[in-house]
């Protein structure tokens, strides 16, 4: 997704993304920082290998695997923390972190992979393992951490652990174990996670009814709607363009509260075009269109297929058109949001709002 992006100089993953693909950062040497949300359950193979720049890194408490090759020539790294909610570390995943000077590993962590902190020389371990598993690889030619590391680190475990982890295979070539977490620290406990936010729900409308969707479970949509029709005057017409302005968001107790997600719902004209009073009740053929905005796109859906959407500025200049397939239009413009744009459906004209 972002391979190479040697430009990119920080990530902020929100709490919505649930995993990171292979390679999906590979080689962005310029990035320095990276906070992986609560969302996140797996990183995966290769994910930010070679990010050589990266000196900080935040890995959320839901991620439960950490792929192989997953930080591999992360050079810039100088410590690492390991959520309690991880149970794998893969081959090689920090292999190569040069700058390495500390690693803590979660209590859930049930298998580290060949060479995981291979090609760095780390002098203080602490692992908050509670009962110790080998840690040696396919063979005893494959270990978790250098020679250097072995015999010069500080291993720090568990309080009443020091004798499991001297009885256990790779652990016990620790030179140096001790109790605790380095001058006589209790292990910090593993912060309370953040409250998750609620999805942004979406908007649609079918058969006279708008309709909310959260994909957060037993959220509450809560939803604003003004009538732009509905005014105070002096005059002797009023045009009415039979349009509603309509923001939505999502609520659940114990999540914070979604982002906004707006539209506008509006009536165009239709063929056959009939007005007046028909045994007793005002009859106006019309199609009832549902037009919405997000970073820079304008999507309008309801319309007849074949049908010209076309978007203009204020000052009436064409930023972009599109013509409707599957009774949906979308058009990729470069209006800045909070500014106004024209969205022309057919011969009608529809005023929004950018988001």
């Amino acid at each position: 997704a972002f391979y190479n992006c040697t430009g990119l100089t920080s990530i902020v993953i929100p709490n919505s993304v649930t995993s990171i693909g292979g390679s999906a950062f590979y080689g962005c040497k310029g990035m320095t920082s990276v906070t992986i949300g609560n969302g996140v359950t797996s990183i995966g193979v290769s994910a930010f290998r070679g990010c050589t720049g990266l000196t900080s890194v935040t890995i959320g408490n839901s991620v439960t695997s950490i792929g192989n090759y997953a930080f591999q020539s992360c050079k810039g790294l100088t410590s690492i923390e390991i959520p309690n909610n991880v149970t794998n570390i893969g081959n090689n995943a920090f292999d190569g972190c040069k700058g390495m000077t500390s690693v803590t590993i979660g209590n859930s962590v049930t298998s580290i992979g060949n060479n995981a902190f291979d090609g760095t020389d780390i002098p203080t371990i602490i692992s908050l393992i509670e009962n110790p598993f080998s840690i040696y690889g396919k063979s005893s030619d494959y270990k978790i951490f250098t020679s250097n590391t072995f015999y010069n680190a500080t291993l720090y475990v568990p309080q009443g652990t020091i004798d499991k982890y001297k009885a256990t295979a790779g652990w016990k070539e620790f030179s140096f174990i001790e109790e605790g977490t380095g001058g006589g620290e209790t292990p910090t406990p593993t912060p309370t996670p953040t409250p998750q936010k609620c999805e942004k729900p979406t908007i649609s409308y079918s058969n006279a009814k708008l309709m909310f969707t959260c994909a957060t479970g037993d959220a509450t949509c809560h939803y604003s709607i003004t009538d732009t029709d509905i005014k105070a005057g002096n005059g002797n017409e009023v045009q009415l363009g039979v349009t509603y302005n309509i923001s939505v968001y999502a609520a659940k107790e114990g999540y914070e509260n979604s982002e906004t997600a707006t539209a506008t719902l509006c009536w165009i004209d239709a063929t056959p075009k009939t007005e007046g009073i028909v045994t007793g009740m005002a009859q106006i053929s019309a199609l009832p269109v549902l037009v919405k905005t997000s970073n820079g796109f304008i999507s309008v859906e309801g319309v007849d297929d074949g049908t010209d959407v076309s978007i203009y500025t204020t000052d009436g200049k064409q930023v972009g058109s599109a013509v409707s397939q599957n009774n949906t239009a979308t058009v990729a413009t470069n209006i800045q949001p909070g500014s106004i744009a024209i969205v022309k459906v057919g011969e009608k004209a529809i005023k929004v709002m950018m988001k």
